[in-house]
């Protein structure tokens, strides 16, 4: 890794401890792997992609370590130098009922969290068989990390302006509908064209985006998107879209020439010294990344994203992401919810000022500026999301944020 100037490496020592080490990221592709991309129902990887929405308990827990395995993955490859937290292990999640961190673990089949306060790991526990080195899927934690790729494609000049029309970039969209979409737009989940993204329903577009077969060498998420049509003015209404999330990363990778994986490692996972390799989930026709899920990475890499987005949000200087997307990203700009809750550029935003990349199943990076706080989670949920599951997830939150007070 080549270190620009000596504030950067200054940074680096702020953070933590700078260590050396050697990765061997390479897969082996085991008898095992191939039973078990044999099992998942499904002809094509992209069926099998879809019918991780309704795998039982037990093959989501086998399964979620090992995605970069099953299905086409391309690597993030991680640097020489790594950069280490200090470690102050000393609070324990205080609940105002008779929750206790175990039990929160077991009931939400929680597989790992970590806790970081100033830039030092306070809490970090594992379920059996997990630990930091465990790679596990983000479903829609990637969304917010495709995000933050476009605040770096336009610091870069490579994407030019968050009000360009999506056909600037991605031709294929040229004479449709989506076309017209601006990149803001895309971000915002507010472009106007209609969408389903029920996890339990076997036709909402969520489920059946994957499944037709291959069109040359054209993404399953083009081919299915394409002919989709307005249903409102664009800016103006909010409709949560994993469709839209994977046109992100489409976006990327035509505005870069460089795969979302690529250009993660180039651009965050070598220079921010991250400590695993990661792989991210690519589509079986075009071999572009998927935007909107897919990121598999170690538990202390995905609560060094949150670390990322702190220093992004409080320093002027050596910021890798543009500042017109700073601005925006983690503001509530569209309120979502009963309580005051917001969207930004793929963030999720509360009233309080704290922010959040949140994927189905429990996936977490958890952001709180007034308290230099990050909570990382990664998780095999019993469902996609409810009310019960969201709810624990707050409450915590909130009794890790006891604990630190």
């Amino acid at each position: 890794m080549i270190i620009k100037n000596h504030l950067f490496l200054i940074m680096l020592f702020i953070l933590g401890t700078l260590t050396l080490t050697a990765q061997d990221c390479q897969r082996i592709e085991t008898e095992d792997v191939k039973k078990e991309i044999a099992d998942i129902p499904g002809e094509t990887m992209g069926q099998k992609l879809e019918s991780l929405l309704f795998w039982s308990q037990e093959e989501k827990e086998r399964r979620f370590p090992i995605m970069q395995d099953i299905f086409p993955s391309i690597l993030v490859s991680t640097g020489s130098q790594i950069v280490s937290f200090e470690e102050s292990k000393n609070i324990t999640p205080k609940w105002e009922d008779e929750t206790t961190l175990a039990s929160y673990i077991n009931d939400n089949r929680v597989k790992g969290i970590i806790v970081l306060k100033d830039n030092r790991i306070k809490l970090e526990e594992y379920a059996e068989g997990v630990d930091k080195e465990t790679l596990w899927t983000s479903f829609s934690v990637a969304k917010s990390v495709s995000s933050m790729l476009v605040g770096v494609a336009l610091k870069d000049g490579d994407i030019e302006s968050l009000d360009d029309p999506l056909k600037k970039y991605i031709s294929e969209l040229n004479g449709y509908d989506y076309g017209e979409v601006t990149v803001r737009q895309l971000l915002t989940m507010t472009s106007g064209i209609e969408w389903n993204e029920d996890y339990v329903d076997h036709n909402s577009d969520v489920a059946q985006m994957y499944l037709s077969p291959c069109e040359n060498t054209e993404s399953h998420i083009l081919t299915y998107m394409k002919p989709l049509k307005f249903t409102h003015e664009p800016g103006t209404t909010w409709n949560y879209s994993t469709g839209e999330t994977d046109l992100v990363g489409i976006l990327i990778q035509k505005a870069t020439g460089k795969s979302l994986a690529e250009y993660l490692s180039e651009k965050i996972w070598k220079p921010f010294g991250m400590e695993n390799c990661a792989y991210w989930l690519a589509d079986e026709c075009s071999n572009l990344n998927i935007g909107g899920s897919g990121l598999s990475a170690s538990l202390r890499d995905f609560a060094r994203l949150g670390t990322l987005m702190l220093r992004e949000n409080q320093s002027n200087v050596n910021n890798i992401i543009s500042k017109e997307w700073l601005k925006n990203a983690t503001s509530i700009l569209y309120e979502v919810n009963e309580q005051g809750g917001g969207y930004g550029y793929l963030w999720w935003r509360s009233k309080d000022g704290s922010y959040a990349a949140v994927g189905i199943f429990g996936q977490m990076i958890y952001i709180d500026p007034s308290k230099n706080l990050v909570i990382a989670q990664i998780a095999a949920w019993p469902k996609a999301s409810s009310k019960k599951l969201v709810r624990d997830r707050y409450k915590f939150i909130e009794a890790v944020q006891r604990a630190i007070e």
